[in-house]
């Protein structure tokens, strides 16, 4: 006689798993709790944040620095009726600094609009 035991599957009683790992091991009350993981010393920090912040800071500055010495050549200026000459790197900042200030106001009063409107829905109770 011979033994086909080795050549039947066996029906197991546990849930497949993924392929994409070893399941986890469960829980057992004897088990300890994990430990916290250890503080990782290369962690964001705020200095780290403000250093690299000053960095891009001095490099836009330096690529401001190059445009405002490439481009010192006079243009003539109109705005509402009056005109002038002024350099156009000069020019080109003015339209810029307009350009944030305008971004800023629009972006501040939409910050308000929504505040004043979380204010009444808190007081209605909404």
């Amino acid at each position: 006689m011979t033994d086909t035991s080795a050549t039947r599957p066996v029906p197991s009683t546990t849930p497949p798993t993924d392929s994409a790992g070893p399941p986890a091991p469960a829980a057992t009350p004897d088990t300890p709790p994990a430990a916290p993981p250890a503080r990782n010393p290369l962690r964001r920090t705020r200095t780290g944040v403000t250093w690299v912040g000053v960095i891009v800071f001095a490099a836009v500055l330096v690529l401001l620095l190059i445009f405002i010495l490439q481009n010192t050549q006079a243009v003539q200026i109109s705005y509402l009726g009056a005109s002038g000459h002024v350099s156009l790197v000069v020019a080109m900042l003015l339209a810029a600094v307009a350009g944030v200030l305008l971004t800023a106001i629009a972006g501040s009063l939409r910050i308000w609009q929504l505040r004043r409107h979380l204010r009444r829905s808190t007081r209605r109770g909404t």
